[in-house]
């Protein structure tokens, strides 16, 4: 494995946890992590010869660490920002009894390997085009 690939890639994740809670709209997040997914893939199928979905996987998750503890330490100016994240929390600590820094506890690693799984994908099909 590159680690050091995947923790100099991680730095996306890293731009877009600060990104998303000053200055990125949750309308566009999706197509900035899908541009972001894409150069990850292209980098990681140029930069290893082997293990390309195990790389994408791990720059997600190393993503998941840097944008759940980004959130969390920043959680107020977040969920300022983000008002239907914002009801999804609040329901979830409702429902489940749990406090905000608890319900994104839970949902980030989730949406880590969610996203891990995706962009290892991205990277498996990027290694056979280049």
């Amino acid at each position: 494995m590159n680690w050091r690939l995947i923790l100099s890639l991680s730095m996306f994740g890293l731009f877009m946890a600060f990104g998303t809670v000053y200055f990125i709209p949750a309308k566009i997040e999706p197509i900035c992590w899908l541009i972001i997914f894409v150069i990850c893939a292209y980098s990681i199928a140029q930069n290893v010869d082997e293990f390309y979905f195990k790389h994408g996987f791990m720059v997600s998750i190393f993503n998941c660490v840097w944008i759940t503890g980004v959130h969390i330490i920043l959680s107020t100016a977040y969920i300022a920002h983000h008002a239907a994240e914002s009801k999804q929390y609040v329901r979830m600590s409702a429902e489940w009894g749990l406090s905000l820094t608890q319900s994104m506890l839970i949902m980030g690693p989730i949406i880590g390997v969610i996203s891990g799984v995706i962009l290892g994908i991205f990277a498996q099909i990027a290694s056979r085009v280049v």
